[in-house]
């Protein structure tokens, strides 16, 4: 029987843990729900036509609402988080990198990547891509 009392002790101690994230949680979601209902409550209600029209940017809706875009404005931030999101992965190389008996294959494998990442913005280049026309 004390082996039975142990498993329960454990399992209670181990699911307190739990009960105070989902406690915490519970209070977080009971906090925006109190947040966005007082301001439904205390706001002013008052439309207008001008407060019902599509707003952007300070400029009046003219036309339809398709437009032409093009495309090279797409690429351009294609490009942008290719880069930025390849970046983010040099900070734990460098951490690796100091870490003992990791520094040569952390090296090899960190200029392999930024090869990779040259011939890319080499052939975006070649292409005429980078060009603003």
């Amino acid at each position: 029987m004390p082996d039975a009392t142990v498993r329960t002790t454990v399992a209670a101690d181990y699911f307190q843990g739990y009960s105070v994230v989902g406690l915490i949680a519970v209070i977080g979601v009971l906090f925006v729900a109190v947040a966005f209902g007082a301001g439904r409550l205390l706001r002013p209600v008052v439309p207008t036509p001008e407060k019902l029209l599509t707003y952007e940017c300070g400029v009046d809706p003219v036309g339809e609402g398709w437009a032409h875009t093009q495309v090279r404005y797409y690429v351009y931030a294609f490009l942008y988080v290719i880069f930025a999101v390849d970046s983010i992965f040099l900070f734990p190389w460098a951490t690796v990198f100091a870490a003992p008996g990791f520094g040569g294959t952390t090296l090899v494998e960190m200029f392999i990547f930024l090869g990779f990442l040259t011939v890319g913005l080499l052939y975006a280049w070649k292409k005429g891509v980078l060009e603003w026309t």
